[in-house]
C-alpha cells in the first residue's frame, strides 16, 4: 500500500507539472467560439449601426450575432442564457447594449468581443433607448419611472443619473393625477431639438412631450377625454386610396399602446399603434395645451388595416420618408399587426401623404409582404452618409427560424409602384459563406495540414489558383453591411493555408474554405454533377468527406454509394476520367472546366457511404458502406484492391476506418502471419474496421485478409468512432480517480482475452483522473505501444494496439459517459495527441485530457514501479523476520503506548 501510494503521488505530481509547465497552456483548455457563420435559429431582435454599417441580432438563448462586411461575423455569448428584449448600438463607438429578460443591462465591446460591464435593474424595464451621439441611455419601467444612466467607457461602468421623472409627477403636471402606476412603453428623443425634448408614452395611452431644459410639458395626447368624430357619420373602412380627416366617434380611454415611432424627419408627426389594432397619427406641431387639456381631434388621424371586429395588436411601426420626395408630409409606414385575427401573416407597407395638412391625409398605396416564416423583427437601414431615413433606405426583416431578408431601395420602389395587394417581389436573402439550408449541409470535415511538411505551402499555391472560380452566396454590390475590420493576418498576402474546412450538401456539392484565420475565406466550390459527364447519382446527398494532405485528393461519398475523387492540383486542366465499378473500369476524356478536376468515380455498391479514410501515404482509400462492407481502392492506379465484409456474417453499418503503419508492431503481425500462413511477408499498413455494433476487425491493407482471428466485440449498442494514437503521443500510464489507490495494478496484456474490466462509474474530467488509467504492462517491449481508442455512445475504451492484434479483448481503461454521446474526435498540438472531444446528445461538448507528452517519464515510472516492488518485497521480508525475533512483551508495550491516529 505504501509503495502504491508513493507511485500514485509521483504520477499526480508529474502530471500537474506538465499541465503547468508543459507546452499546452491553460488558455488553450478554455474553449471559445472563434468562427460562427449564419443566423441563429433563435434570433429575435435586431439593431443597426448606420455609421459603422454593422448589424446585431439578439436571440432567445443569450447569444448575440454581429455581422459586417467581407464575411466578418462574430458571436457573443452571454453568461446568462436568457432572451434579449432590447438591443441597441452605441453608434460609431464599437459598443453594443443589450437588455435581458431579467432586466440585466449589458455592455459589449465589439473589438475585444467581451462583456465590459452589466447593471442589474431593480424593476422590470419596459422602455429602453440609447441616445444617438451620446453615452446616455433612457429607461422606462413598469412603475412609470423614467430614469437616465450613463456609460463611462474609460472606466467601463454604467452609472445611474440623479435625473428621473416619476409617473406621479408627470401625470400631476399634465393635470391627470392617477393613483395607479402605468408602465412606460416608449421613450423617443424628438428630432430637431438637440436632445432637449422627450416623448414619453404610457401603456394606458397617455402621451407626454417633455422639454428637459424648461422642465415642462409641451404636448399632451391620449387619455380618456378625446373624442374622434366622423363628420359624415360613416364608419371608417379598410385602408383605401383616400382617408377622411376624422373618423367615427370613439373614446380613447384605456386604449393600450403597443408600438410607436416618429412619422416625420423633424418629429412633428407621431405614429402610435394600439392593442386593438388601430393606428393613430398625432400632430405634435400644435400649440402647447394648458394643464388638463388635450390636443384637438383635428390633429389626430386614425388608420385601420381591417374593419374586422377582432384585430391583431400593432406590434411594430417603422417610418421612412417618401421615395418620391423629401417633403415632410409624405412617406412610408411599415406595420406588423393590425389585420384580422387569423389572417395570413404579412408585413404591411402604407404610402401616406398629407402635404396640405393633417386634414387631407391620404393613403396612396398599400402593399402586403408575405413573410417566409413567423415574424420576429424589422429594422430600417439608413443609406450611408445620411443622418436620418431617406429614399435610399433598405429594410431588414427577421423571421423564424433565423431567416434574414433584405428589401433594398429598388425593391421598395417596385413594391410601392405596384397596385396589387400582394405583389410577388423577391427579397435578397442573407448571403452566407457556408450555407446551412437550401441546400442543406449534410457533411463536413475540418483538416489541419501537417506543420512539418510541404503540404501547407503546396496547398496555398493550389488555393490561390482555385479562388479565381465563381463564389456562391456572395453578397450583392449594394449589400448594406460593410463594417468590421478583418484580421490583419487574414489580409496578409502570401500567408500559408494551415487549416481547411470542407462542407458537403444535399445536392452533392462541396464548399472548400480557408479556415486558417478567424474569418473564413472562400477557396472553391465543387458542383454535384461531374463536369461534362453524366454520372447517375452524382448529385445525391453527400454523406462523408475526406481529404489527403499528401496527395491533395478529396474524396466525396454520397447516399447512392458513389465516391468522387477530386485532384485539387489539377484544377485547370482536363484529363482522363475513370469510372470504376466492382467488375469493370472505363476511362473517358474529361473536358476542361472550372474548379477541381474530378479524376474518378467509384460506383461499387448501391449502399450509402458511411466512412472514408485515406492511408497515411495517400495511395489507398478505404470506403465503408451502410450494408457493412468495406472496399479498399488504389489511388495511384484508380482501381479496386479488394472488397470484404467489415465483420464476417454481419451486416452492421461501418462506422469508422483507421489506417496504421506497422513499423511499431511488425513483429506481432508477422508472428501471427507465420503461425497461420507460414508466410513472413511484411506489411506496410493495416486497417482497423469498426462496425456500429461495436466489433473491431484488423485487416491486412494489401490483401484484405483478417490479421487477428479473434475480432473484438465490446457488445455496445452503438459504436461511434475509433482512433489509433501513435506511439510517443501520450502516456498510457495515468491515475484514474481513487481506483489506483484501492486496487493493485494489473498486467492486462497477460489477462484472459475473455475477461472484461469492471467499468469505472466516475467521470474523468481532470488531469489527475483522465482517459488512460494504468500501464498495460511494465515490460520494456510495451513502453511505446500504440493505443486504440474506441468511442461508443455510452462509454470510452482504451486498448493496446498489440493486444488487439494478439486477440486480447481487455481494455487498459474504460470510462462511462454520464450522457449519451454521438460524435467524438481527438485534438492535437504540434502533432501530439492531447485529448478527446465528445459531443453529447444534450448539445454539450465534453473535453477529456491525457497526460501530456510523457514518453520519457513513461520509462521512468515503469522502472520506478519495478524498483518499488523490489524494495517493498525486501522490506516485507525483513519486517517479518524482525517480528519473529521480537519478544512478546515488547509488542504489548508498543500497543499500550500507541498514539491515537490523526486525520489529515
Amino acid at each position: 500500500m505504501f509503495a502504491k501510494r508513493l507511485l500514485h503521488k509521483a504520477v499526480l505530481h508529474h502530471s500537474n507539472n506538465k499541465l503547468q509547465h508543459g507546452s499546452l497552456q491553460g488558455s488553450e483548455l478554455d474553449p471559445r467560439i472563434v468562427i460562427h457563420y449564419g443566423i441563429p435559429s433563435t434570433a429575435s431582435v435586431l439593431a443597426f449601426d448606420p455609421i459603422q454599417r454593422l448589424l446585431a441580432i439578439g436571440t432567445l438563448d443569450g447569444r448575440l450575432k454581429v455581422i459586417g462586411g467581407d464575411n466578418i461575423e462574430g458571436l457573443l455569448v452571454s453568461p446568462k442564457q436568457l432572451p434579449y428584449k432590447y438591443l441597441e448600438f452605441l453608434q460609431n463607438h464599437g459598443h453594443l447594449f443589450g437588455v435581458l429578460n431579467d432586466n440585466d443591462i449589458q455592455v459589449w465591446n465589439l473589438e475585444s468581443r467581451s462583456l465590459v460591464c452589466s447593471l442589474q435593474w431593480e424593476s422590470n424595464i419596459t422602455a429602453f433607448s440609447v441616445i444617438s451621439g451620446s453615452h446616455f441611455i433612457y429607461i422606462g419601467d413598469q412603475h412609470g419611472l423614467f430614469s437616465v444612466i450613463k456609460f463611462e467607457a474609460e472606466e467601463g461602468q454604467l452609472l445611474k443619473s440623479s435625473y428621473n421623472l416619476s409617473a406621479k409627477f408627470l401625470r400631476e403636471a399634465a393635470g391627470f393625477p392617477d393613483p395607479s402606476e402605468q408602465p412606460i412603453v416608449g421613450v423617443l428623443l424628438q428630432p430637431s431639438f438637440s436632445g432637449n425634448r422627450l416623448l414619453i408614452a404610457f401603456q394606458d395611452g397617455l402621451l407626454i412631450l417633455w422639454d428637459v431644459s424648461e422642465a415642462r410639458i409641451v404636448f399632451l395626447g391620449g387619455g380618456k377625454d378625446l373624442q374622434l368624430k366622423d363628420e359624415d357619420g360613416n364608419s371608417s373602412t379598410e385602408m383605401g386610396a383616400n382617408l377622411p380627416a376624422d373618423v367615427m366617434e370613439q373614446n380613447l380611454g384605456d386604449k393600450e399602446i403597443t408600438a410607436l415611432c416618429w412619422a416625420s424627419s423633424t418629429g412633428s408627426i407621431l405614429a402610435v399603434g394600439y392593442l386593438d389594432g388601430d393606428i393613430l397619427l398625432w400632430n405634435l406641431s400644435s400649440a402647447a395645451p394648458s394643464k388638463g387639456q388635450q390636443t384637438s381631434s383635428k390633429n389626430v388621424v386614425k388608420l385601420q388595416l381591417s374593419t374586422a371586429e377582432r384585430r391583431l395588436p400593432v406590434i411594430v411601426l417603422q417610418w421612412s420618408n417618401s421615395y418620391k420626395s423629401q417633403s415632410e408630409g409624405a412617406g412610408q409606414l411599415f406595420v406588423y399587426g393590425g389585420d384580422e385575427i387569423g389572417s395570413e401573416e404579412v408585413l404591411t407597407v402604407l404610402t401616406l401623404e398629407w402635404s396640405a395638412g393633417m386634414e387631407s391625409v391620404s393613403c396612396t398605396n398599400r402593399v402586403d409582404l408575405t413573410l417566409s416564416g413567423s415574424f420576429a423583427d424589422l429594422i430600417l437601414l439608413p443609406s450611408p452618409g445620411t443622418t436620418g431615413l431617406s429614399s435610399k433606405d433598405g429594410l431588414f426583416v427577421l423571421t423564424n427560424p433565423g431567416q434574414l431578408h433584405l428589401y433594398d431601395n429598388d425593391c421598395l420602389s417596385t413594391l410601392t409602384s405596384q397596385q396589387k395587394r400582394t405583389p410577388s417581389v423577391s427579397a435578397v436573402e442573407f448571403p452566407v459563406l457556408v450555407p446551412l439550408a437550401d441546400p442543406s449541409l449534410t457533411a463536413a470535415k475540418f483538416i489541419r495540414l501537417p506543420s512539418k511538411s510541404n503540404s501547407s505551402k503546396i496547398f496555398t499555391e493550389v488555393a490561390s489558383a482555385l479562388k479565381t472560380g465563381s463564389r456562391p452566396g456572395s453578397a450583392p454590390s449594394n449589400w448594406p453591411l460593410t463594417g468590421g475590420v478583418p484580421s490583419q493576418l487574414s489580409t496578409t498576402k502570401g500567408a500559408e493555408v494551415e487549416r481547411v474546412y470542407f462542407a458537403g450538401y444535399s445536392d452533392g456539392s462541396v464548399l472548400v474554405c480557408d479556415a486558417t484565420q478567424t474569418v473564413l475565406s472562400y477557396i472553391c466550390y465543387v458542383e454535384g454533377e461531374v463536369n461534362g459527364i453524366k454520372v447517375a447519382g452524382s448529385d445525391a446527398q453527400v454523406t462523408k468527406l475526406n481529404f489527403c494532405s499528401v496527395s491533395l485528393l478529396l474524396a466525396v461519398g454520397n447516399e447512392c454509394g458513389l465516391v468522387r475523387i477530386y485532384d485539387l492540383k489539377g484544377h485547370s486542366d482536363g484529363g482522363n476520367f475513370h469510372f470504376i465499378t466492382e467488375t469493370k473500369s472505363e476511362v473517358l476524356d474529361a473536358p476542361q472546366g472550372k474548379g477541381p478536376h474530378c479524376s474518378a468515380v467509384f460506383s461499387l455498391l448501391d449502399s450509402p457511404v458511411q466512412a472514408l479514410s485515406f492511408a497515411n501515404s495517400g495511395t489507398k482509400l478505404a470506403i465503408g458502406f451502410l450494408n457493412g462492407r468495406v472496399a479498399v481502392c488504389n489511388m495511384s492506379s484508380l482501381s479496386v484492391l479488394f472488397m470484404i465484409d467489415g465483420v464476417p456474417s454481419s451486416s452492421s453499418p461501418i462506422t469508422s476506418l483507421v489506417w496504421k503503419q506497422e513499423a511499431c508492431f511488425q513483429s506481432d503481425v508477422n508472428s501471427l502471419k507465420q503461425s497461420e500462413t507460414a508466410s513472413g511477408n511484411s506489411l506496410e499498413e493495416i486497417l482497423f474496421v469498426l462496425s456500429q455494433n461495436g466489433k473491431i476487425n484488423i485487416v491486412d491493407g494489401d490483401t484484405g485478409k483478417m490479421i487477428s482471428s479473434r475480432p473484438l466485440d465490446v457488445k455496445e449498442s452503438t459504436a461511434i468512432s475509433i482512433f489509433c494514437i501513435p506511439e510517443g503521443s501520450i502516456s498510457t500510464f495515468e491515475a484514474s480517480n481513487d481506483k489506483l489507490q484501492e486496487e493493485p495494478m494489473k498486467n492486462t496484456a497477460d489477462a484472459s482475452p475473455d475477461e472484461e474490466e469492471e467499468p469505472s462509474s466516475a467521470r474523468v474530467n481532470s488531469p489527475e483522473a483522465d482517459l488512460c488509467s494504468s500501464e498495460t504492462s511494465y515490460s520494456g517491449d510495451l513502453l511505446f505501444d500504440p493505443l486504440v481508442l474506441l468511442c461508443c455512445e455510452n462509454s470510452l475504451r482504451l486498448f493496446s494496439a498489440k493486444s488487439l492484434i494478439q486477440g486480447h479483448k481487455k481494455p487498459i481503461h474504460k470510462v462511462k459517459h454520464s450522457k449519451s454521446s454521438y460524435w467524438t474526435t481527438i485534438f492535437k498540438k504540434d502533432d501530439k495527441v492531447y485529448g478527446l472531444i465528445s459531443l453529447l446528445q444534450t448539445g454539450t461538448l465534453e473535453i477529456r485530457l491525457t497526460v501530456l507528452n510523457w514518453p520519457s517519464s513513461h520509462y521512468y515510472l515503469a522502472k520506478m514501479n519495478s524498483v518499488i516492488q523490489r524494495i517493498c518485497l525486501v522490506f516485507t521480508i525483513k519486517f517479518l523476520l524482525l517480528l519473529l525475533m521480537l519478544p512478546i512483551d515488547s509488542l504489548q508495550i508498543r500497543r499500550k503506548n500507541r498514539l491515537p491516529c490523526q486525520e489529515f
